[in-house]
């Protein structure tokens, strides 16, 4: 399977751009909404992205190896296409893969939930909901999250 469609990799790219535009501009750094998802199909691990830098292999997203601790940064998208599986296998791309949601949403929902497939869950159920279905106040400021989160059961 292809990993990167040359859509993507234009939709990835043109993620990046506005983001350095951003910073060189120093304006507030866009929120995309992540347009790649990778995943294990024998396992937990997924991988969201918004950005592909120009070396056409770092991707930036929210990674999450199916230990409860999704983590917002850099991946190469070499390594993990090298990554062989049983039964060969491989790391498969999402064909289906469509978000309303940004970055930011996706990183809180699945920090709090503990992974980006329960945070799938929440957000599916609220396509229209800018924070996705998440407490307005969470991750608004320092100690001000609440405790109460919709399971992402229903």
């Amino acid at each position: 399977m292809i990993l990167l469609t040359p859509e993507l990799r234009i939709a990835l790219r043109t993620n990046d751009a506005a983001h350095r535009a951003a910073q060189r501009r120093e304006e507030a750094e866009p929120d995309p909404v992540p347009v790649l998802k990778l995943f294990n199909p024998l396992a937990a691990a997924t991988w969201i992205a918004t950005e592909l830098d120009a070396d056409g292999d770092t991707l930036f997203g929210l990674a999450d190896l199916g230990f409860g601790c999704p983590e917002l940064g850099s991946f190469s998208l070499a390594e993990i296409a090298d990554v062989r599986l049983p039964f060969g296998l491989r790391i498969e791309r999402d064909e289906h893969f469509v978000s309303t949601h940004t970055l930011s949403v996706w990183t809180k929902a699945a920090r709090r939930l503990g992974s980006i497939i329960q945070a799938e869950a929440l957000l599916r159920r609220n396509p229209g909901d800018p924070h996705g279905g998440l407490p307005a106040d969470i991750g608004a400021e320092p100690g001000t999250e609440t405790d109460e989160l919709p399971s992402a059961d229903g």
